[in-house]
């Protein structure tokens, strides 16, 4: 797309939202500041580099095998540079625990430290960017009988807590080196395929183990905890150990940040609903933002209707601050790259959406009960010309406009990933 076509767009959606009320260029300004933590196991299918054979077990599943995935740290990063060349904003890097840099050593994962992130650390700082960071409870032969921080197994119990107060550490340990709070996101895929008797013997034994845990206070200027609820996985059908009333409640005892994924609740419920009531409870909410079809599929998100619900609610709820976007799926059956840069955008796209709307007069029509009003400003919103304001944003930021990513994703195909094998 012509920059003389790129600036005549968006002079025109300029006027069109300044009718409304809407000052554009501060939206762009806002949405330039959420930045959104990348997930860095969509580039590999969540295979890390502990265990050099990759496989996922523990209610963990990539689908697909389409050619190209990083298979080292190098191939990854370079994956990484490339989607955050393609997308606007600043933006942050999420880790899981078994992505650390062992040297091509085995370190299991009550022996991790902060010495085996430290090149992340490093090449976080070149890029400008940041870290947060994920416990890895799954794919492991100690969380083979479905149980981690919930196991009846003390031995068990033990080598997971250990892995948790490392990771609290490590995580910790990054904040400090880039100046910014690390989110260090817990969640365990403990429980059951079939029916189970013993329910809240294990839920006390997991409120013991993280109580046990958590009790090593670290500055919030380095490490901010978060729980993460679900409803089943894969082998964990009929009973989850940390449900979402489970870490609902937790993280409420313990003012803390909760963990909100789109994919973790029954098939037709949605959390951008649970937004602003956790809002009254919590400090801060942290959102894996995933698509989920029929199941907890991880999809690749998409500009739907929920994704527009969730950025609507995180505007309109005034606390942008409080509220961490991230993403969280791992397709294997499409180019990995091209997987990203469309979940990056359409979030960005559903979030640019959100900051262009008239907020304080759409809700001014309410204590009036002004409900056609309303409607009626609601569904116009929808034709505004808030494309020609992104393709602006990207512009600017100097990223591929419009669906010139995509070319240059087939470039990165052609020249870099088609060569792995």
């Amino acid at each position: 797309m012509k920059e003389e076509q790129i600036n005549k767009a968006y002079a025109n959606a300029k006027e069109h939202y300044a009718a409304l009320g809407i000052d554009v260029d501060k939206a762009i300004e806002k949405l330039n500041e959420i930045p959104i933590s990348i997930h860095c196991w969509q580039a590999d299918d969540v295979s890390g580099f502990e265990n050099p054979e990759g496989e996922l077990t523990g209610g963990i599943q990539a689908t697909g095998n389409y050619p190209g995935k990083a298979r080292t740290i190098e191939e990854l990063r370079k994956d990484i540079e490339k989607v955050l060349s393609l997308v606007p904003g600043k933006h942050r890097l999420s880790l899981h625990a078994i992505y650390g840099d062992f040297g091509g050593e085995f370190v299991d994962r009550d022996q991790i430290e902060p010495k085996h992130f430290q090149s992340w650390i490093d090449w976080a700082k070149k890029l400008g960017i940041k870290l947060d960071f994920n416990s890895t409870f799954f794919s492991h032969p100690k969380a083979d009988n479905g149980y981690t921080l919930s196991d009846f197994n003390p031995e068990i119990r033990n080598f997971w807590k250990e892995h948790l107060r490392r990771c609290r550490r490590i995580a910790a340990e990054i904040g400090r080196q880039q100046g910014d709070p690390c989110i260090h996101n817990i969640w365990i895929p403990d429980g059951e395929k079939d029916k189970t008797v013993s329910r809240l013997a294990h839920r006390q034994l997991l409120k013991e183990s993280l109580d046990e845990v958590l009790s090593e206070k670290i500055s919030t200027d380095y490490l901010k905890d978060t729980v993460e609820c679900k409803l089943f996985g894969i082998g964990s059908e009929s009973y989850v150990v940390g449900s979402h009333e489970f870490y609902m409640g937790y993280a409420v005892k313990n003012n803390m940040m909760l963990t909100l994924d789109a994919g973790h609740f029954h098939p037709t419920e949605v959390i951008s609903d649970k937004i602003s009531s956790m809002l009254l409870f919590v400090p801060e909410i942290n959102l894996h933002v995933s698509r989920p079809e029929r199941w907890d599929s991880d999809h690749v998100v998409i500009l739907n209707d929920e994704l527009l619900a969730l950025s609507q609610e995180i505007v309109r709820s005034g606390n942008r601050d409080r509220v961490h976007v991230g993403l969280d799926y791992f397709d294997a059956s499409i180019n990995r790259i091209g997987a990203y840069a469309v979940g990056i955008r359409s979030t960005q796209k559903a979030l640019l959406q959100a900051l262009l709307e008239p907020t304080d007069k759409l809700r001014s029509f309410e204590p009036e009960n002004k409900n056609f009003q309303r409607m009626a400003y609601l569904e116009e919103l929808k034709a505004m010309p808030w494309n020609a304001v992104y393709n602006y944003y990207c512009h600017k930021q100097g990223v591929p406009v419009g669906d010139e990513y995509i070319r240059e994703i087939e470039r990165y195909e052609d020249e870099v990933t088609s060569k792995r094998k």
